[in-house]
């Protein structure tokens, strides 16, 4: 990434520190007469509007709590527990005489500390706001003015190759660091795209491409076993909350538009479904009932409560299943099973490819992108990388090629259990073969032998996909090939890929990337304890771990931890060796060996004891 193509923000911050009832959310923006209206004075002297929300109803639809007003919504623990010594802090961008205030979480520096802040990304979304109040729908104007000129094509693909820079794209560019007219090219060219469907009216933009920050995306959903509405609300609520990009929806059980419905009036960020999920379900749980009618019927109603993506396997192609045969895993993805059965059923060319220009008509008209589905994705590292998998994905680069043509979004999806060695294989190919459209990964996972563990194993192999240019990563729960995830595994998950598209950021040389990292190894080497916590990923966990073995408030000073005493801190010693450098106007190297040689004849005189008794008070036996 050249450092060259970031843009300095000298945009206002306004800090969200009004109350729940009148907390900041898309300032600036259109609001329904029944929303009041104050005034807010921004840094800078610059107004900008207040929205005291009331509520809010769907244009398109009953609102959730209209329908279903009685849910039993629990809480999650708020932000500022969760983020100790933060707060979301808004940045003024004004664009084409629209106002928008782009979040960010400002985390709050100790003295001595080399900035009184630092500011990043954040996707945790409005905060304190009922799930039956749904969110505010801070894309109202941008959208109604694209309706008034008439409109025929919605893509932001369409308006970046027209050369216009849309309110989505200046909002993405500043979450980014970047030049706006850079966002623009990249998602112009196809190498990269801001899932935002016309309907989402609630959604805070946000971009997916191998030249942005490696983003990572939770699957959440009901069973036909467990779940229900008010716990997949409060996964999306979590996931967003820890770091979640975008969400999929991959309900199966009962209700899934319901769920969906209260799903997209609550999120802030993208979100994705497989709409043969649904197709199945109104099929009766039969997909020999499952038509190309039905499908279509789906895709429209999906579109119409907001969904940002569809995954759709047109690439399982007829010919491509009997070569999974031999495989010990077969066919492991659910789209891509019943997509295969149904062609095997009549021996006719899998429908979706079939009807792809129809499929492209309908998101084209609602801006929804196509993450073109791995149906043939490897299930075990013994099927990794044979020919069902590759030849699937050459079929999606055909169709990324067709979409293209319609400026239709379009990401692939990639494996799957693969091995460490063939991972830059599956890198290389998607993008010769696709065109550099993104890459989006489920992990990989690198091994099949640690069940429970397996958001660890596939971390692994995310990290090195996303090093090598995958924009997307999949999460994977500890509960992966075990049961539905729940609220705590949805935070491991989101925790541990956060950790696999940082490392790939730092590898990329992102702009940002390492100044999250330099600023916590500066609280580290100072011993400012609550600093460390404050800047961890987890900053809860961070404390509790610390707090197991030196809970008292001193600890957080101390110039060391209980995994090596005051006497073994590598880190003290350190900045002991400099002090006595300087002290005795001795250089670096020489002061190394002479202030260690001192050191180590005083530690011998103290009866190599690691804990050394207090002034005044007698060595106990």
């Amino acid at each position: 990434m050249k450092t060259s193509r970031t843009m300095a923000s000298s945009a206002n911050v306004v800090r969200s520190a009004a109350p729940p009832a009148t907390r900041l959310r898309g300032l600036g923006q259109g609001a329904a007469p029944s929303r009041g209206r104050s005034q807010l004075r921004a840094r800078g002297g610059r107004v900008v509007s207040r929205v005291a929300y009331r509520g809010r109803e769907s244009a398109r639809s009953p609102s959730p709590g209209k329908k279903m007003g009685q849910q039993a919504f629990r809480s999650i623990p708020p932000f500022e527990e969760c983020f100790p010594n933060s707060e979301k802090v808004f940045k003024t961008v004004e664009h084409d005489g629209e106002v928008m205030q782009v979040p960010f979480r400002r985390i709050h520096l100790s003295e001595g500390a080399t900035r009184p802040y630092l500011d990043v990304y954040d996707t945790t979304g409005p905060q304190n706001v009922s799930p039956v109040d749904g969110l505010y729908p801070v894309r109202t104007d941008w959208i109604r003015k694209r309706e008034q000129r008439g409109d025929k094509c919605f893509t932001q693909m369409h308006y970046a190759k027209k050369g216009i820079v849309t309110e989505e794209m200046a909002y993405v560019a500043a979450r980014e660091c970047m030049d706006p007219e850079f966002v623009r090219s990249e998602v112009a060219r196809g190498r990269a795209i801001i899932p935002s469907n016309k309907k989402h009216l609630e959604l805070e933009p946000m971009i997916v491409g191998r030249k942005f920050k490696v983003k990572i995306n939770a699957n959440i959903g009901n069973s036909a076993i467990s779940s229900s509405i008010e716990e997949e609300v409060e996964k999306l609520q979590w996931a967003a909350m820890w770091g979640a990009d975008t969400l999929m929806d991959l309900s199966t059980g009962k209700n899934i538009h319901e769920t969906r419905e209260w799903i997209m009036r609550n999120s802030a960020i993208p979100v994705g479904t497989v709409p043969i999920y649904q197709a199945l379900e109104k099929a009766g749980g039969d997909p020999m009932k499952i038509t190309w009618e039905l499908f279509r019927e789906t895709l429209i109603e999906q579109a119409e409560q907001g969904v940002d993506y569809f995954t759709i396997h047109a690439g399982v192609l007829l010919r491509f299943v009997p070569h999974t045969a031999n495989r010990v895993t077969g066919i492991v993805s659910r789209g891509g099973s019943i997509h295969a059965k149904l062609a095997l059923m009549d021996h006719k060319e899998n429908f979706a490819y079939e009807h792809w220009d129809d499929i492209l008509d309908i998101c084209r008209e609602y801006d929804i992108a196509i993450s073109i589905g791995d149906g043939l994705r490897p299930g075990c590292i013994a099927d990794a990388n044979d020919y069902a998998q590759f030849a699937e994905l050459a079929v999606q680069g055909e169709l990324t090629a067709r979409a293209w043509e319609k400026d239709v979004q379009i990401m692939n999806e990639g494996p799957g259990h693969v091995p460490m060695d063939k991972i830059p294989e599956n890198m290389a190919n998607q993008l010769k073969w696709c065109h550099e459209a993104p890459f989006y990964t489920l992990g990989p996972l690198a091994l099949d032998i640690a069940p429970g563990y397996d958001h660890i194993t596939s971390a692994i192999g995310a990290a090195r996909i996303a090093e090598l240019g995958t924009a997307l990563l999949c999460y994977v729960t500890p509960k992966e090939h075990l049961g539905l995830p729940n609220r705590d595994d949805v935070k491991h998950g989101v925790i541990a890929y956060k950790i696999a598209a940082h490392a790939a950021d730092l590898a990329k040389h992102h702009p940002m990337a390492q100044v999250w990292d330099d600023e916590l190894s500066h609280a580290r080497f100072d011993f400012r304890w609550n600093d460390q916590f404050n800047l961890a990923l987890d900053p809860v966990t961070a404390r509790s771990f610390h707090d197991e073995t030196l809970p008292q408030e001193p600890a957080k000073v101390a110039h060391f931890c209980s995994m090596c005493g005051p006497k073994f801190c590598s880190m003290q010693i350190t900045q002991e060796v400099r002090q006595y450098a300087e002290k005795h106007g001795i250089e670096d190297e020489e002061s190394l060996f002479r202030g260690m040689d001192e050191m180590s004849t005083e530690f011998k005189k103290k009866g190599f004891d690691i804990y050394v008794p207090e002034d005044g008070k007698e060595k106990k036996e």
